[in-house]
């Protein structure tokens, strides 16, 4: 795409030369309400319930906010001078923790609670274009936030912002440029996540066929007397995980320690340890009593088991092949010791499997987007055992296949790693005025269809 004839300093050290006819804008000039909102008490049932949809930062997604999980009362409004209602059309950012940075745009009327700012009643800005504008600059208002376990941006650090800008015609034409390519990109990406989604689906099924019916479809079969597994191979056994291996649990963050002599160590969590492999990318350390250090410390292939979490981290696991030593393990973290020989990789695969998975879900203990499984029922976990020869050649053939989906979802992760570049600097490059749109013009549907068919 072509650049804009003539460019001018912007004299905002950050940003450059911007075209000729632009000019740049402190946000607070060119809305006329700025401001944020507050949380009425929880315990109040006067204040709940309304139909006054009430925004929170979870819902700022960067897409417009349709409905809200919660709705306040007139009356909550009416004894809350920081409670406004803001007009359909708003534009909310987040301004505390880990959603510092998100975006939103009101699709109807609402208020907002405290840690969201709101820019309202645009005066020389179109909205979205100041959307696409804060999306491009997140970074650097995340760089801005001050605190420690949760960093805030405040209202005046906002309101301190200068921006760019053309007419509000151009304004228009930049965004509605933006709207058709990041749609299309955004689409493509859809795409590519749900292949994703396919070869996770595929390596699952791969690995439950493998440790349930084995690789020789010939052989006689058996009932499992599990019911959601069916027929094994007819000399397979099938004992209790706690027959086969001992689990150990791990060490309690937070607690308070006795006056004795301490070490501090490395130590996983949950976040470490992944379906198929530990992730030492970030491994943090934790003071324990010198005396426990052999209790927790793990040996190399103890296969990890997650306690717990979302759903999709229950009972995943992986084998310890002792990269850190010494090492210790949360107690959310399970590690389980094999009393057999060369079964640590074959544990690590029941764990991925769909007919373990089943068992922890429905084994767990559920709570709201949480769940957790206990001791007990992981050594209750049915181990469905062949032969020691023929547990290696199905691990072998398992991995070979395995590294083939691999490699395909690497390739996968590849592409959508360039769309996600590939958006960013088109944002970037329209909000800023290094590409020239103006006389961009959403194509036909008859036009579409010659540029797909060539």
């Amino acid at each position: 795409m072509r650049e804009y004839p003539e460019y001018k300093p912007s004299n905002l050290p950050w940003l450059g030369d911007i075209p000729s006819h632009w000019e740049v804008w402190k946000v607070t000039h060119g809305f006329n309400r700025i401001g944020s909102g507050t949380t009425p008490k929880s315990d109040n049932p006067l204040f709940y319930d309304g139909t006054i949809p009430w925004i929170t930062t979870s819902e700022l997604r960067e897409d417009t906010i349709l409905d809200t999980s919660q709705r306040v009362t007139k009356e909550a409004v009416a004894l809350h001078s920081a409670l406004k209602v803001y007009p359909q059309g708003s534009l909310a950012i987040a301004m505390y923790g880990a959603t510092i940075g998100r975006l939103g745009i009101l699709g109807m009327d609402a208020t907002v609670n405290q840690a969201c700012c709101v820019f309202s009643e645009p005066t020389v800005f179109d909205t979205r274009f100041v959307y696409y504008w804060l999306w491009m600059r997140r970074p650097v208002l995340i760089s801005l936030s001050t605190g420690g376990g949760q960093p805030n941006l405040s209202q005046d650090d906002l309101k301190k912002l200068w921006i760019p800008v053309p007419r509000i015609g151009e304004q228009r034409a930049i965004v509605r440029f933006l709207d058709y390519k990041t749609k299309q990109i955004d689409e493509l990406i859809a795409k590519k996540q749900t292949l994703l989604d396919k070869l996770a689906e595929q390596r699952t099924a791969l690995i439950s066929q493998a440790v349930t019916k084995g690789l020789d479809p010939s052989v006689p079969m058996r009932n499992s007397g599990v019911d959601w597994v069916g027929e094994i191979p007819a000399h397979w056994t099938v004992p209790i995980l706690g027959y086969v291996a001992e689990v150990r649990g791990g060490v309690t963050k937070g607690r308070k320690l006795p006056n004795e002599a301490t070490v501090e160590v490395p130590y996983l969590r949950v976040a470490n340890v992944q379906d198929g492999f530990i992730d030492l990318s970030h491994v943090t350390n934790i003071e324990i009593l010198a005396t426990e250090l052999e209790r927790y410390s793990l040996q190399k292939g103890d296969v990890l088991m997650n306690e717990g979490g979302d759903n999709d981290k229950l009972g995943r696991g992986a084998v310890w092949e002792g990269e850190i030593d010494p090492c210790i393990h949360q107690n959310h973290v399970f590690a389980v010791r094999p009393r057999i020989p060369e079964f640590s990789d074959w544990l690590a695969l029941l764990t991925q499997s769909g007919y373990a998975k089943f068992y922890f879900f429905t084994t767990a203990k559920q709570s709201t987007n949480l769940a957790s499984i206990s001791s007990s029922n992981i050594k209750k976990l049915p181990v469905l055992l062949p032969p020691e020869t023929e547990r290696r050649e199905i691990i072998d053939h398992v991995k070979t296949s395995l590294d083939k989906l691999t490699k395909q979802r690497e390739r996968v992760i590849q592409v959508i790693e360039r769309l996600k570049e590939y958006r960013s600097a088109l944002i970037t490059n329209a909000v800023t005025g290094k590409i020239d749109v103006r006389d961009f013009s959403i194509p036909t549907t008859t036009e579409q269809r010659e540029v797909a068919h060539g």
